[in-house]
């Protein structure tokens, strides 16, 4: 079932997200249908709070650009740590359709996290991965990445951002992977 991707100016996006306390065959068909509703809008990475689900869960498949990095999918995570060496990239986001901006991220981060069936990990991930992490893992603390952006860049956006919220610009797929 494809869910519909909440787009700026709502409010699920800027909603604290809650702790998932069961892990179960519910969870899963979530998780699924989240994997679908980001598969067709072209994405690499999707929130549960852009469907409008305010629960601490995201869900990454970077098989398109990185083979090695296949699905996979973050309940109740909790980065512990960032690197101090930090890079630059164009991101943008499914939930803020045709604005693509630098932002500037650390490279690395150690994450705790559940999987889909309960099991725990705490990883040290770096680079495009641990990129996509922090970007997912901003929705669930109430931010968009368009928050990093200088107050220059924001003024220069606000006019599209509002068209966002309008409703006048949409989610469509495209031809670049959006986080």
């Amino acid at each position: 079932m494809l869910y519909e991707i909440q787009t700026y100016g709502k409010d699920v996006l800027r909603t604290k997200t809650e702790k998932i306390l069961q892990i179960d065959d519910n969870l899963r068909e979530i998780v699924a249908n989240m994997f679908e509703t980001m598969y067709a809008a072209e994405g690499i990475g999707l929130a549960a709070p852009q469907v409008d689900n305010s629960i601490r869960l995201f869900v990454i498949d970077l098989a398109p650009i990185d083979e090695e990095e296949g699905r996979r999918v973050f309940v109740n995570p909790k980065i512990l740590e960032f690197g101090d060496t930090q890079d630059e990239y164009e991101e943008g986001c499914l939930s803020i359709p045709t604005i693509k901006e630098i932002v500037t991220r650390p490279t690395s981060i150690r994450i705790t996290y559940q999987d889909m069936y309960g099991k725990h990990y705490d990883e040290e991930i770096d680079g495009f991965l641990a990129r996509v992490i922090q970007h997912e893992y901003d929705h669930l603390e109430k931010t968009l990445f368009i928050d990093h952006l200088s107050s220059l860049k924001k003024s220069l956006i606000k006019k599209t951002l509002k068209k966002i919220a309008s409703g006048e610009i949409e989610v469509e797929a495209s031809e670049n992977f959006e986080l």
